[in-house]
């Protein structure tokens, strides 16, 4: 099922039962990212709302040929960014890195089996399990394609900061693989 223009202009008129039908049909495609910027279903959901208020605020901007999809998936990860940025000094201090030399170590790729032992949802959530800054530039990097130049504009960052945080996060889940893996050997 995909959101026609008359749901879109519905909505813009303030239909309850479009805009019901659209926060549904968001609901599916969108949460899925939500749980990927936050660790249990209460945060989730709230920046979900969030990023639908947003999404139904937009709709009379909205290009009538966009792609609704791609559109409001994009409003949701800035909403996430934004909020992120809004709970900064709430979290934990950024550690840096002492040298760009131990970033170009530890920014190399790695060799990953986890795919063809591990499902996604197995995979998503060892990255939940991540240091939430971590989590967040590698969702940004990994899965939703930015570059490190537009994590750290994104996040208020150095993009040495942001490639430390990747790397930490390619570290941290390899290391949890190891130990996954090992504990299916001794079974």
């Amino acid at each position: 099922m995909d959101i026609t223009s008359e749901i879109i202009k519905s909505c813009i008129r303030d239909d309850r039962k479009a805009i019901n039908h659209l926060y549904e049909y968001g609901f599916k495609i969108l949460m899925p990212v939500c749980f990927r910027y936050n660790k249990n279903e209460e945060d989730a959901r709230s920046s979900f709302n969030l990023g639908f208020l947003k999404i139904l605020k937009g709709l009379p901007k909205l290009d009538e040929n966009a792609n609704f999809n791609a559109w409001a998936r994009r409003i949701m990860v800035n909403c996430l960014i934004d909020e992120y940025r809004k709970n900064k000094r709430y979290t934990d201090k950024i550690v840096k890195s002492d040298s760009e030399t131990t970033l170009d170590y530890f920014s190399t790729g790695t060799e990953n089996e986890a795919e063809s032992n591990m499902g996604v949802d197995d995979i998503m959530q060892l990255v939940q399990e991540l240091p939430k800054t971590t989590s967040i530039v590698f969702n940004l990097y990994v899965i939703e394609g930015y570059s490190h130049k537009e994590i750290a504009e994104q996040l208020e960052m150095s993009e040495g900061t942001s490639k430390w945080h990747l790397s930490t996060a390619r570290k941290l889940l390899r290391e949890k693989l190891d130990k996954q893996q090992e504990q299916r050997m001794v079974i």
